[in-house]
């Protein structure tokens, strides 16, 4: 029997660009986007997706060197319903799950949870949906899950 990792860790880490992470910290503001081009789905499986990481990682400074920030989420089990209570207002018509990424080895909850054994250190915490209706057009959406402040906060590359 394989177990679906789907408690969400204390904390979660979201990296980008200052101006962006502004806006997530102080409206809330997420693009939920189709998966990176990378992750090779069948033809008919569409997915949204939001992805943070379950450990800071100073690394991705230098394998992204547009990124200069992070928001660190210290209550992941809160934002978690916030994004998802958000994206079902959005997205009425699709079905949307977190969950880790499973390194190396296929996930239980499909290829959009399952990624190459050596992009382990991306220790992702993924949130995907899905629409209901096959025939539905997969366009990146943003959500706004109000100001996050009581439960996050902006850090820069040198903090």
């Amino acid at each position: 029997m394989t177990l679906i990792d789907s408690k969400r860790p204390s904390k979660l880490y979201y990296f980008s660009e200052r101006n962006g992470l502004e806006r997530s910290l102080s409206l809330g503001e997420f693009r939920l986007s189709p998966p990176a081009a990378d992750q090779i789905l069948l033809p008919n499986d569409h997915y949204l997706v939001l992805s943070l990481t379950q450990t800071w990682d100073g690394t991705l400074f230098d394998a992204m060197p547009r990124i200069d920030s992070y928001l660190v989420v210290h209550d992941a089990e809160e934002f978690g319903e916030r994004v998802h209570r958000a994206a079902q207002k959005v997205l009425p018509n699709w079905a949307g799950i977190d969950a880790a990424i499973s390194y190396g080895a296929p996930s239980p909850l499909g290829k959009i949870f399952s990624k190459a054994k050596n992009l382990a250190g991306e220790n992702e915490w993924r949130f995907a949906w899905r629409p209901m209706q096959s025939w539905a057009s997969v366009n990146p959406v943003v959500i706004q899950i109000g100001n996050i402040e009581d439960i996050a906060e902006l850090h820069s590359r040198n903090d």
